[in-house]
């Protein structure tokens, strides 16, 4: 009897500590365990060891586990298992290899949380996946300096404790390219308090709700600087703040990460990785190159048989076939093309129903004609059947003028076959600028007749469906299929220069293409930008500018050759082509930018690129 006030006592105590532990741990069933990541290649931050050090402190308050490291080996499946979330805390460059970034893409898409603080978004400029996770890449910042921050989702955790007032912040400000269209924005910058240009874009109609809308273009306009998103089966929070030390003192800011934190944390529930997904990168030391042949003359393409078997192609004409078992190349046959000018033997791909019908289909320039043209061949026996051959469909060129023929063929899965075709026009005339010669007898120097000509299949990619017997339909999406006005319904990209290769991303239903731009060496004021080449990808059918636009939608001025006087820049959301040698509508779609440009000298949006030569493709 003495003994029970003491022990409902200890009891008491008990459950007050239970309650505390909950409260603490926001009632997980078991602690999560975060990683906070900041190994640097390239500008270290001095802020790092600070926000280290406060992110462990809120951590443990929290009841959650915290490690730290600089260490990318611990970037294996296995080990990020036991995370909830990672956290790049101002990270630089490129800091993972290819088999680390594999390892994280399928711990996202396995239902981890990310975190991203600062530079976060200067990381990894050359994993696309990962800047989709971030939500948007870092472009440029001005000098720091103190500005009015507003919250855009007044209830989120991360921003709930500024009860929707303006919060006064002194920061290195960053703008940004490359917006995801499904961020949902949490502070954005007062812009009247900032200086030093904006990230374009238009604020949300009713604050706090709408998602940042896609944004592009020069000049002001909503300046987002925090933000969340579900990205690949993962959660991303994002914040631009964490420049300077003393940032991490401050208790609205440590506020604002551990809001962020928790969101990325999500509800702790146990990663569930799916096989069929992703697979992990192949250690790359397994690989043996082996050389079969070593004196080819322009080799363009090569598909590989079910049955193993390699077909290659050269562009005088050669059509060669490699046996694995023998590691022997023998010549085929050999096909008669025009190969003068860049025209050839250009383009190979292999019927998906190859097993049943042993079709393949050539691309190539007819000796008769001045046309190049699209083919379908039987192939069975290591042999070529000339006779078999049916056209599928001709492009006139002009083999006298037949500069950049791009000639690229791949298929999708649904069965739709691609064809890249030049913009067939002489770059000599135009001093590498937008090559837009209006003058009588000068078509030939005239991009506007072709890659801007709603009507004609050069300068473009094309989507067909081909048909048992040789003759094709235009599958539903193509850029015209419903459209009046002149477009041909072949066309599924317009405003090509040179889209010379091109790849098809089955898993994530991309077409891939490079562009290989103009050769204008520097910027000019009268004519427009300098010359890029461009990586693009695409999903839907579009627009991507040429000749009227280059990169990311750089725009060229209309130019009076005869006068020489320059006229307005061309507009990207209005594109007209008003030249009197177009056979096509006057309007054209919007121009897209390119997914990745790069000039021959330095690329501030792109420096891994380097400096020098250009020749963009496109492969697996």
């Amino acid at each position: 009897m003495t003994r029970r006030p003491f022990i409902v006592f200890r009891l008491a105590i008990v459950v007050l500590f239970c309650q505390f532990l909950c409260a603490c741990t926001g009632g997980w069933d078991t602690p999560p365990r975060v990683l906070v990541f900041s190994k640097t290649n390239g500008y270290r931050h001095e802020s790092i060891e600070a926000g280290k050090a406060a992110l462990a402190e809120m951590c443990y308050k929290n009841g959650i586990l915290c490690d730290t490291t600089e260490n990318s080996a611990l970037f294996t499946e296995e080990n990020l298992r036991r995370y909830a979330a990672v956290v790049f805390l101002n990270t630089n460059g490129e800091v993972l290899d290819p088999r680390q970034e594999a390892d994280f893409e399928r711990y996202i898409q396995a239902g981890g949380g990310f975190m991203g603080v600062h530079s976060a978004s200067a990381t990894e400029y050359t994993w696309r996946w990962y800047g989709g996770l971030l939500g948007a890449y870092f472009k440029d910042h001005p000098a720091i300096q103190e500005v009015d921050l507003h919250p855009d989702h007044c209830s989120d955790p991360s921003v709930a404790h500024l009860a929707c007032q303006p919060w006064r912040w002194k920061e290195e400000l960053y703008n940004f390219r490359h917006y995801e269209p499904d961020l949902t924005v949490l502070l954005s910058v007062d812009d009247s308090t900032y200086t030093g240009g904006s990230t374009p874009g238009s604020p949300p109609k009713a604050r706090g709700e709408t998602p940042l809308p896609p944004t592009g273009g020069a000049g002001g306009g909503f300046h987002p600087l925090a933000w969340r998103h579900e990205y690949d089966g993962g959660r991303s929070f994002y914040t631009a703040l964490g420049h300077i030390p003393e940032a991490y003192r401050d208790p609205a800011f440590r506020q604002h990460l551990l809001g962020g934190l928790l969101y990325a944390i999500g509800k702790n529930k146990p990663l569930r990785y799916d096989r069929s997904r992703s697979l992990r990168a192949p250690d790359p030391t397994r690989f043996v190159k082996t050389e079969i042949a070593s004196a080819l003359q322009e080799p363009m393409e090569i598909a590989q048989f079910p049955d193993g078997k390699i077909i290659l192609i050269e562009r005088h004409g050669q059509v060669k076939l490699f046996t694995p078992q023998t590691g022997l190349l023998n010549t085929v046959t050999k096909l008669p093309v025009y190969s003068e000018m860049g025209d050839g033997l250009l383009g190979v791909a292999i019927d998906p129903g190859w097993e049943r019908n042993h079709w393949i289909y050539l691309y190539y320039s007819s000796l008769r004609d001045s046309m190049n043209q699209l083919s379908r061949f039987v192939f069975r026996g290591d042999t070529l059947d000339r006779a078999s051959e049916k056209v599928l469909l001709t492009i006139p060129v002009g083999h006298t003028n037949c500069f950049h023929a791009a000639g690229s063929l791949t298929f999708d899965e649904a069965g739709n076959l691609f064809l890249s075709t030049g913009d067939n026009t002489s770059p000599f005339a135009s001093e590498g600028y937008a090559p837009i010669d209006e003058r009588p007898g000068r078509k030939a120097f005239d991009a506007q007749r072709s890659s801007a000509n709603t009507a004609d299949l050069r300068g473009k990619i094309l989507r067909i469906k081909p048909l048992d017997d040789g003759t094709y339909t235009c599958p539903p999406g193509n850029l015209f299929n419903n459209a009046a006005g002149g477009g041909a319904p072949e066309i599924y990209v317009m405003g090509c220069r040179n889209p010379f290769r091109i790849a098809y991303d089955e898993r994530r239903k991309f077409l891939f293409w490079g562009d290989i731009g103009s050769d204008a060496g520097k910027n000019d004021t009268a004519r427009g930008p300098m010359g890029h080449d461009e990586i693009n990808r695409a999903r839907t059918a579009g627009n991507y500018g040429w000749p009227y636009f280059t990169g990311d939608n750089q725009a060229y001025r209309d130019y009076d050759f005869e006068a020489k006087r320059p006229g307005p820049y061309f507009d990207p959301q209005r594109p007209l082509n008003a030249s009197p040698n177009n056979s096509g509508a006057r309007e054209l779609p919007p121009a897209q930018p390119a997914f990745i440009w790069y000039p021959y000298g330095k690329n501030r949006d792109f420096p891994i690129a380097g400096t020098g030569g250009r020749n963009a493709m496109a492969g697996p």
